[in-house]
């Protein structure tokens, strides 16, 4: 399985960021904003490119233990003999690995393979990416879309967990069947107890209206999250 389920793909890359400050923020801090600035859904930059199914960005500051480690003998047993020192309670604490740098870790999940899907990603929004990338190691060899695909697979992980909400199929599909289902449960509603004959005259409207083989338009708009409240 790996990366690939069917025609889906996951990306997962863990992109170093440099230690360093840009009037007088670090370039983490910067990162962070700069990924706040993108917008969302619709006005998001991600919008633009083609089969992305779903993505999430974020900056990873350092790993970190929510608790102390389970009721395992050994815990238990340095718990008691903690009432005689306290060497004891520090030698029940886990080992902590840090993070020698923090990242901007970038997860996606597209359809299709990645190159193309990567190479319509710089096509689309590079000066997004040179923004957002730049204050990553390495990236300063990134000057046009093979250098990007090169520099996202050295930063790459190996995934196992997909999107569920996808069913396989080429993005245009999906969102217009988004669409369809959108307006046809909106149809239902608007249409109840019509007589035959007038709903069947309203129904041929409504293919007419919503086109349901053309792909292009009408249809829900990529990074769309809430329903068009308009006919």
């Amino acid at each position: 399985m790996g990366n690939v389920s069917k025609n889906a793909y996951a990306i997962t890359c863990l992109c170093p960021i440099q230690k360093g400050h840009i009037g007088g923020t670090a370039y983490s801090d910067e990162v962070r904003r700069r990924l706040q600035d993108w917008g969302l859904n619709e006005m998001s930059p991600m919008a633009k490119v083609p089969q992305t199914y779903l993505c999430r960005y974020f900056v990873l500051d350092d790993v970190y233990y929510e608790s102390l480690p389970g009721t395992d003998f050994g815990g238990t047993w340095y718990d008691f003999l903690s009432i005689f020192s306290d060497r004891f309670r520090r030698a029940a604490l886990p080992e902590e690995d840090h993070l020698q740098s923090k990242y901007l870790v970038w997860c996606c999940n597209i359809h299709g393979d990645p190159d193309t899907y990567l190479r319509e990603m710089w096509s689309a929004i590079s000066d997004d990416i040179r923004h957002l990338w730049g204050f990553c190691y390495g990236f300063e060899h990134v000057s046009d879309a093979d250098s990007f695909i090169a520099y996202i697979k050295k930063c790459q992980l190996k995934a196992a967990l997909f999107f569920v909400g996808s069913n396989d199929e080429p993005l245009p599909e999906q969102l217009k069947g988004l669409y369809l289902k959108q307006e046809f449960s909106r149809f239902v509603t608007e249409h109840q107890g019509l007589p035959a004959a007038e709903l069947q005259q309203a129904y041929q409207a409504f293919i007419q209206r919503v086109a349901p083989t053309n792909l292009q338009e009408p249809t829900w708009l990529p990074g769309q999250s809430t329903v068009n409240k308009q006919s």
